[in-house]
């Protein structure tokens, strides 16, 4: 079975990685790190936090709160559903694209959480 990777890169104002599914589609963004170091660190917590973390709604009414590590969906600005996932510390460390459905939404989250264990590459 094809396995997701995680694959750091480079950008004007510091390092990033991508989570990419076997389909080589991008399913979770970094933010931008100021040293491999911590991009790398970024990438462990990950792994250490998306295959145990919950998963709270913010598009329903009176939503359950959850404690971290947690994946949050949430409408974003052009109207699209997006999830990020938060550490234990509450720190941001990926996020998604927009997705149309909220089917299409959590399938990317049971994406990140099969696709984490992947091996990390550089670019």
């Amino acid at each position: 079975m094809a396995m997701g990777k995680f694959v750091i890169r480079t950008t004007k104002t510091g390092v990033k990685f991508d989570l990419k599914a076997a389909n080589s589609e991008v399913i979770l963004t970094s933010e931008v790190y100021k040293s491999l170091k911590s991009c790398k660190n970024g990438i462990a917590s990950v792994v250490a936090n998306a295959p145990v973390a919950a998963v709270e709604d913010q598009t329903a009414e009176g939503f359950q709160k959850e404690k971290n590590p947690k994946f949050e969906i949430y409408n974003d600005k052009a109207g699209e559903i997006r999830f990020r996932l938060k550490a234990k510390n509450g720190q941001i460390i990926g996020v998604s694209e927009g997705y149309k459905s909220m089917k299409s939404c959590r399938n990317g989250i049971d994406s990140v959480r099969k696709n984490s264990a992947g091996p990390v590459t550089e670019e």
